[in-house]
């Protein structure tokens, strides 16, 4: 396999829409160690990467984006100002039935570290794969403990994924997961 492939199969893999319905998922259970809080987190992940993975393939579909990682700078506002009211939505739900703890501020912190992306990319093109991977691993640290750190060695891979496919540099990949890692490190460990 040649290192393009294997940086697209990484980024493809690792995309955020699919590392955000994961987090969702552990942390569902882990806030209840039930199938409740597992319906937590996939009502949670509908609202944080299901709708707008969807808002985005409709743009790629429309001609609005060049892809589905929306790899143009400027073509990422409307995308992202979408997903930011997704997951608004998601909040309001949550507060409105009382959403376990953890659920909550875990997707409280992925709205931080959206608008945090958001303002960084008004100016900079930041890796939102890298954001996304660094805060999945920052809550998963939080919330089973620092034998979880080596999930760090996966950023770097992501990281590279990204540099790789000539999308970032690697100052683009190292700022993404700072901004997330510190979104996660602040908010979730705030609220939880």
């Amino acid at each position: 396999m040649t290192t393009i492939r294997t940086a697209r199969l990484i980024t493809d893999a690792l995309a955020p829409a699919n590392l955000v319905v994961a987090i969702l998922l552990v942390i569902g259970w882990h806030s209840t160690r039930d199938l409740t809080g597992l319906a937590w987190g996939l009502l949670a992940a509908l609202f944080c990467g299901g709708i707008p993975f969807a808002i985005i393939m409709f743009g790629v579909r429309r001609g609005s984006w060049t892809d589905k990682h929306v790899r143009i700078r400027e073509q990422r506002a409307v995308p992202l100002l979408a997903t930011m009211a997704s997951v608004l939505t998601g909040i309001a739900l949550m507060t409105a039935f009382d959403a376990p703890r953890e659920v909550f501020a875990l997707v409280v912190a992925m709205l931080a570290g959206l608008a945090m992306t958001i303002l960084v990319t008004l100016w900079w093109k930041v890796s939102i794969h890298s954001a996304v991977a660094g805060g999945v691993v920052v809550v998963l640290v939080l919330a089973y403990g620092t034998w979880m750190a080596w999930l760090l060695l996966g950023v770097a891979v992501i990281g590279w994924s990204r540099v790789a496919l000539r999308d970032h540099t690697p100052a683009q990949t190292v700022a993404g997961a700072i901004l997330g890692g510190l979104a996660a490190a602040v908010v979730f460990d705030l609220l939880r």
